[in-house]
């Protein structure tokens, strides 16, 4: 595949293309969103794991830059460990939805035919700003991650919960418990949805058993472009 770096209108982002990608067809586009602490590089290795023909990938940094020490800097949505503010989020989903419009332009995305998939805080990212954009993304994937206050969420709900949802958490997670997964499939199902949920014996990770289950899901939800037929 191939991969560039680029300066969006407001985030760094990397793309990974297929190698015979053509411009003048429509891929379908899957948006993933790293975890604090890791950069637009985490999750692009993911991509020839799923689908490395099919799909056009777009993975951004987060917009807030951190010491990790030794020399090593992450990039984060919010402040960790209950620091970030109201104010951190508002500016990451508004950098966010700028991101996701530049994109679907950018690759002439059509309607629900994209995805988004984030890690940890990403996933707390992709419900936030994935929820209320079911025009936009025909399915969220949530792994290691934790649901947002549910107020913050409701009240962005669309009227009709239709959109695929994927869940998945580590038993052994020892940074997010499993029981925030199972509150927010709890929460999911309440609103209407019904999201696929899976619970892993793994830590804070992705592991083969998560990608097994994710890339059928993925495949059913959001076809790659070898499986539909290009309008």
């Amino acid at each position: 595949m191939q991969s560039e770096k680029h300066q969006g209108k407001g985030l760094q982002y990397l793309t990974l293309l297929p190698d015979e990608y053509d411009e003048a067809r429509r891929y379908p586009l899957v948006i993933m969103l790293h975890g604090f602490g890791a950069n637009m590089q985490d999750l692009a290795g993911l991509a020839p794991v799923i689908n490395s023909k099919g799909y056009v990938y777009a993975c951004p940094n987060g917009p807030i830059a951190f010491d990790l020490g030794l020399g090593q800097a992450g990039y984060g949505w919010a402040s960790p460990r209950g620091e970030a503010t109201s104010e951190e989020y508002a500016t990451a989903e508004r950098l966010l939805g700028d991101f996701f419009e530049e994109m679907t332009q950018r690759f002439f995305v059509g309607p629900s035919n994209a995805l988004l998939l984030g890690f940890s805080q990403g996933g707390g990212m992709t419900y936030r700003c994935g929820l209320a954009r079911p025009q936009t993304f025909a399915g969220l994937v949530a792994l290691s991650s934790m649901l947002p206050n549910s107020e913050t969420l409701e009240e962005r709900l669309p009227q009709a919960r239709t959109q695929s949802i994927f869940i998945a958490h580590g038993l052994s997670d020892p940074l997010i418990p499993t029981e925030t997964a199972q509150e927010a499939k709890a929460f999911l199902e309440g609103a209407g949805y019904s999201p696929e949920y899976h619970e892993y014996v793994m830590a804070h990770e992705i592991s083969g058993e998560v990608l097994r289950d994710l890339v059928p899901w993925m495949t059913e939800v959001l076809p790659p472009l070898d499986n539909m037929r290009n309008e």
